[in-house]
């Protein structure tokens, strides 16, 4: 079974509800003609906006949508649940939240185990910061700061790498600071309207819902932080939404 990982530093029906380039992406890398996908919304609290909107983005695709929320779980058999699956999508949010809830229900595990069968784990934010070894949240008070996450993927990663306020900035100049100083390892940004495609642990593709939207490789060097950017392929260049 081919492992793989789809990390959103932003996009998809909850940040582009006019533009479904990102979420089609997901749904195409699953080997299932009606993929059956379920919304993890663990970040959000299982906020029930986030909800709805999922329902209504993936009710106009050919796919099974369905929710796992741990306020009101589906089941008693969670691990039954998530394998049955095709694909698993995580929402936005709390990371520190997600993490935490996720080893209290032991879905930490089952979703290594989801990944190692072959389901395709994708997710923006919360959702794509979960799956490496570690990153940036703004989860916790006082600002940024680095996070231990899952481990399925190598090195460190920051979402929203264009988010702006007042004209300056957030996420990119804080992990810039944090790889530089040694407090993250080396890893990989992404803007929002951009996905991080892993085969395995290897980063196979990068694809863009909008243009100028680009991924960043940023490492540490005896002369500072070096930062490459990685340019996407634009999904709007194909033919068929």
């Amino acid at each position: 079974m081919t492992s793989q990982i789809i990390a959103m530093g932003g996009g998809g029906f909850s940040m582009e509800p006019d533009n479904p380039l990102l979420d089609k992406y997901i749904l195409d890398q699953s080997v299932s003609d009606k993929p059956k996908i379920c919304f993890l919304p663990t970040a959000s609290g299982d906020a029930a906006g986030y909800v709805k909107r999922f329902y209504e983005a993936f009710d106009q695709h050919c796919c099974i949508p369905s929710l796992l929320s741990l306020s009101s779980p589906p089941c008693r058999n969670l691990e039954d649940f998530v394998l049955d699956k095709d694909i698993i999508y995580v929402g936005g949010g709390s990371t520190n939240n997600l993490l935490t809830l996720w080893k209290e229900w032991g879905l930490d595990q089952i979703l290594t185990t989801a990944w190692k069968q072959g389901i395709v784990l994708a997710g923006l934010s919360a959702g794509s910061l979960c799956w490496y070894e570690e990153g940036i949240t703004d989860s916790n008070q006082g600002g940024y700061s680095s996070i231990r996450c899952l481990g399925l993927l190598p090195g460190s990663h920051s979402p929203h790498y264009d988010d702006m306020d007042s004209g300056e900035y957030t996420y990119k100049p804080a992990y810039r600071k944090l790889v530089e100083a040694g407090e993250l390892k080396q890893g990989v940004a992404a803007d929002n309207g951009t996905a991080l495609h892993y085969i395995g642990t290897d980063l196979y593709k990068v694809v863009s819902s909008r243009r100028n939207a680009f991924a960043y490789q940023v490492s540490r060097t005896e002369d500072g932080l070096l930062e490459k950017k990685i340019e996407p392929h634009f999904l709007g260049n194909e033919k068929k939404i």
